[in-house]
């Protein structure tokens, strides 16, 4: 199921093909450096099998990203159901991405968010999307800067998932943007 395109990228649902870039991607300590863990295989195909149910179950979630010249998945962005009450309400939309190394500084993740942004907002008629990020992941504030989104200082958190042995991982960042300003930066 293809859920967007742009003229590099397809973002679509996972494959069986795309399990080995998964555990790539979940098991580099670079990529993780903000989680504070990895994933071994069996955890990533367990990680990658529930993605794969969201998406059919609700059409929100963390979609493949796939290079469109060439057809390798380079990683995943999506839009998803965010499930951290009370800091975001119930049905509350996150924006969010992850890319192998190799494929860090091309811009795959500004032109897949920009898409995103729209599918959000022009197609689903979302109000709002949000973005959260460990407080000093300079890489992923960066992108929500370039996707229009503004940090929003009231929302920022301790996230209650990150483990107490990384407490330096639990304080995170909020950016947001709504329809309106998106259709602002359009203009």
């Amino acid at each position: 199921m293809i859920v967007a395109e742009t003229k590099r990228l397809i973002l679509r649902n996972w494959r069986d093909g795309d399990r080995v870039l998964f555990h790539e991607i979940n098991s580099d300590t670079e990529v993780m450096e903000f989680f504070g863990f990895v994933r071994d295989r069996e955890q990533s195909d367990e990680l990658l099998d529930r993605l794969k149910r969201d998406i059919e179950a609700t059409g929100y979630g963390f979609y493949a990203l796939e290079e469109r010249a060439t057809g390798i998945c380079l990683g995943f962005a999506g839009l998803a159901l965010t499930d951290l009450e009370p800091h975001f309400s119930k049905g509350t939309v996150e924006i969010g991405w992850r890319l192998a190394r190799p494929h860090w500084g091309k811009g795959y993740v500004t032109e897949a968010g920009r898409r995103l942004l729209s599918l959000g907002f022009d197609e689903r008629g979302l109000d709002e999307i949000v973005s959260f990020a460990v407080f000093n992941n300079h890489r992923s504030t960066a992108v929500m800067e370039r996707l229009g989104m503004k940090r929003d200082p009231a929302r920022d958190f301790d996230h209650p998932k990150v483990s107490a042995a990384t407490p330096h991982l639990k304080p995170h960042v909020t950016y947001s943007i709504t329809r309106q300003d998106w259709a602002g930066n359009r203009e």
